[in-house]
C-alpha cells in the first residue's frame, strides 16, 4: 500500500470519527437543554407548591492565590454578590511577593467580615495549589459542600445556589461549572472564547451518559465527605483538579456522578500571548496524560460500578484523541496535496461549512451570554474555522513535548509544579 492510499484511509477514518463526534455532541447537547428545562420547570412548580427545600448547607469557597493582587477583590466581590447566604470564604494566599495578601486583609476589614464569613491562610512558603487548596480543606473548610475559584476568575451571582440544587440527587458527587472566557478583543482571545464554549458543550452530552472525569478548578463543587474519603487532592501531577475528579469516579461513577451544570456560570481570564498559551497548554496535556497513566485501569474496566460509557466510550476516545494529534501534519498534508492535485475545494469547504455551522449553533445556544455579545461573537464565527489551527498547532506542540518525556511519564515521574507568576489582565467584568 503505498503512502497515498495510507493518507487516503488515514483522512477517511479520523474525519468519521469527527463526524460521529459531532453527531454525538449536537445531539445530546440538546437532549441535555431539554432535561435543563424540565428541570427548572420541576422546580418552579415545587416553589409554587411549597415543596422546594429551602435548607441552605454550609459551602465553603476555597481560592488559591498566588500573586493575584490584579484580579482577587474582582473574585471576592462575586462571591460577596452571590444569591446563597450561607458562604464561608477562605483565600490561600501561597507565597505571594506582591500585595494580595495585604488587599485581602483589607477587604475583609473594609466590608467588616466575620473570621467565619471570610478568612485569609497565609502559606510562607511555594506549595503549589494542590497543596494550598489541601490544607485549606484539612484544617480551616467548615463546609458540608466546597467550591474551589480560582483567583482570576467571578461567579455569576445565582452559581453557588445552582451548584446545589445539584446534590438533591444522593449519587451526584461533585458539579462542573460552565465556565466561559472573559472577553478580550484580540485573535487569541477569541479563539479561546470560542474553544471554551464549544468544549464545554460537548460536556452536557457527557453529563447525560454519565461519563464525564474531567472536572476543571473553576467553580467546580463537590461534597466535603467524598473529598475527604479520596484524602482530597494528590500533588503527583500537574494538574490536580482532574486528578482529584477521576479519583472519585475510580470509586465508581455509578454512585459517585460527576454532573455538567451548564446554569453554574463561571468566567475566567485567557492566556494573552501564543507564549502563555503554548506553556499552559504544555502543562493541561501533559498533566491529563499523567492521570490517563495513573488510572488506566479505568480503560475498558467491565465492573457493575462503572458505566460502559465511561471505560468503553470516554476514556479510551480521550487516549485515542491524544494519539490523533500526532497525524495532523499528515492529514493537513493530506488535505492540501488533494485541493492542489484535483483542483477541488470541497474538502476544506465541507470543513469549513461544518466547523462553522457547529460553532455558530454553540454560540447561540450557550448560556449567559447577552445579545449584543452573541452578535458580536457571530460577526467572527466565519474565520473561527481558521484561527483555530493555531489551536490545532498549540495541541500538536504539546503532545510532542510530551512525547519527549514519554519515559518520565511511563513512569509517573515529574511530580507536580509549583506556582509561576501568572500574566493578568484584572478587566472589570460582570456576570449578572
Amino acid at each position: 500500500m503505498d503512502l497515498g492510499a495510507i493518507c487516503f484511509y488515514l483522512f477517511a477514518v479520523i474525519s468519521t470519527l469527527y463526524v460521529l463526534h459531532f453527531g454525538y455532541y449536537l445531539i445530546g447537547a440538546n437532549l441535555y437543554d431539554i432535561w435543563q428545562f424540565r428541570r427548572r420547570f420541576t422546580k418552579h412548580l415545587e416553589a409554587a407548591h411549597g415543596l422546594a427545600d429551602v435548607s441552605q448547607p454550609l459551602v465553603t469557597v476555597l481560592i488559591p492565590a498566588h500573586n493575584e493582587e490584579k484580579v482577587v477583590i474582582r473574585c471576592l466581590d462575586s462571591v460577596l454578590a452571590s444569591t446563597y447566604d450561607n458562604v464561608q470564604i477562605l483565600v490561600m494566599d501561597d507565597a505571594s511577593k506582591d500585595d494580595t495578601a495585604l488587599l485581602v486583609r483589607q477587604y475583609i476589614k473594609q466590608h467588616k467580615l466575620k473570621i467565619d464569613r471570610c478568612a485569609l491562610v497565609c502559606i510562607h512558603q511555594n506549595l503549589g495549589k494542590g497543596e494550598a487548596l489541601n490544607i485549606g480543606l484539612r484544617h480551616h473548610a467548615k463546609g458540608e459542600f466546597v467550591m474551589t475559584l480560582d483567583a482570576d476568575s467571578i461567579l455569576s451571582p445565582d452559581a453557588i445556589a445552582n451548584a446545589l440544587s445539584y446534590f438533591s440527587d444522593p449519587t451526584i458527587a461533585g458539579v462542573a461549572a460552565n465556565v466561559q472566557i472573559i472577553n478580550e478583543p484580540t485573535v487569541l482571545g477569541v479563539l479561546q472564547k470560542f474553544e471554551h464554549m464549544i468544549g464545554y458543550r460537548s460536556k452536557k452530552a457527557y453529563a447525560l451518559s454519565n461519563c464525564e472525569f474531567v472536572v476543571g478548578g473553576v467553580a467546580s463543587t463537590y461534597r466535603m465527605d467524598v473529598m475527604r474519603d479520596v484524602g482530597f487532592y494528590d500533588t503527583d501531577t500537574w494538574t490536580e483538579d482532574i486528578g482529584l475528579s477521576i479519583k472519585i469516579i475510580s470509586n465508581g461513577n455509578r454512585e459517585n456522578r460527576l454532573m455538567y451544570a451548564a446554569d453554574v456560570v463561571a468566567a475566567t481570564e485567557g492566556v494573552d500571548s501564543l507564549r502563555a498559551l503554548l506553556k499552559q497548554r504544555y502543562r493541561w496535556k501533559y498533566g491529563s496524560l499523567q492521570n490517563l497513566i495513573k488510572y488506566y485501569r479505568l480503560i475498558g474496566n467491565t465492573h457493575e460500578r462503572y458505566t460502559l460509557g465511561l471505560t468503553f466510550y470516554r476514556m479510551p476516545v480521550a487516549v485515542l484523541s491524544e494519539l490523533l494529534l500526532f497525524f495532523l501534519p499528515l492529514i493537513w498534508a493530506y488535505v492540501l496535496y488533494m485541493t492542489f492535485t484535483q483542483y477541488s475545494l470541497g474538502l476544506i469547504i465541507g470543513a469549513y461549512l461544518t466547523i462553522t455551522i457547529y460553532t455558530l449553533i454553540t454560540l447561540w445556544t450557550a448560556e449567559k451570554l447577552r445579545f449584543f455579545e452573541r452578535l458580536q461573537l457571530s460577526i467572527y464565527a466565519p474565520i473561527a474555522y481558521f484561527i483555530f489551527y493555531v489551536m490545532d498547532f498549540v495541541q500538536f506542540w504539546a503532545v510532542c513535548r510530551c512525547l519527549i518525556r514519554l519515559r518520565r511519564l511511563l513512569l509517573r515521574k515529574g511530580g507536580t509544579s509549583r506556582w509561576i507568576s501568572p500574566s493578568r489582565v484584572g478587566r472589570e467584568v460582570s456576570l449578572s
